[in-house]
């Protein structure tokens, strides 16, 4: 009998959860079934439960999967020495995952399970873990950037990351709608916010 590889094994499983996103995508997580999923990929029903239990095992994958490139872009931003480039790639980076097209479904899909959340335990410790740990990051390099005097000392690390958050979650909604919010002037209001609630002078004459 023929073994698979780990580097198969990785190929069929992301496989699978590609077409999972596509499905969700189109129909939600509700009217989506396994069998459905399995017609989408292309693989058997019984190479599917090889590698997921159930439905609901594949959305917690692709919520994980979000995560994990959350996690690489806040380690990026983590690892500018200077944290207001740190919040300057904080913006580039999930600006780009709001106007990338090949990321639609990606967006779909998370709004459903924000509401998939109020209902589901299991995705909800997933959905707010992964929320807490971007809200974590912010503070942190928010600390960073107040602990080098370039953020001013009165402000709040945790109510900036929650509005920041906010806005996002916001704009990531308008743009699934098929709002098409122009993100460039939005953009640039966001930035002039935080420059006046978060920026110290040192730090203002230092990036104007």
């Amino acid at each position: 009998m023929a073994r698979f590889t780990d580097a198969q094994k990785q190929t069929r499983r992301q496989q699978i959860l590609d077409a999972a996103l596509r499905c969700f995508s189109r129909d939600g997580f509700h009217n989506t079934t396994t069998a459905d999923i399995v017609r989408e990929s292309g693989v058997s029903q019984g190479t599917l439960y090889l590698y997921f239990a159930t439905k609901e095992d594949v959305i917690a994958a692709l919520a994980d999967d979000r995560h994990q490139g959350e996690a690489l872009i806040n380690a990026l931003v983590q690892g500018e020495p200077d944290p207001v480039d740190g919040f300057s790639l904080l913006f580039e980076l999930y600006g780009r995952s709001l106007t990338d097209p090949h990321r639609a479904d990606v967006r779909r899909v998370g709004i459903q399970g924000w509401a998939e959340a109020l209902r589901n335990p299991a995705i909800h410790a997933t959905v707010t873990a992964g929320a807490s740990s971007v809200r974590r990051e912010i503070v942190r390099l928010i600390q960073r950037g107040q602990k080098a005097g370039q953020f001013r000392p009165d402000a709040d690390p945790e109510a900036v990351a929650r509005t920041l958050i906010a806005v996002f979650q916001g704009l990531t909604l308008q743009v699934a709608w098929g709002d098409e919010p122009d993100l460039e002037p939005i953009g640039r209001l966001i930035r002039d916010m935080i420059r006046g609630a978060l920026f110290s002078e040192a730090a203002l004459a230092a990036h104007t």
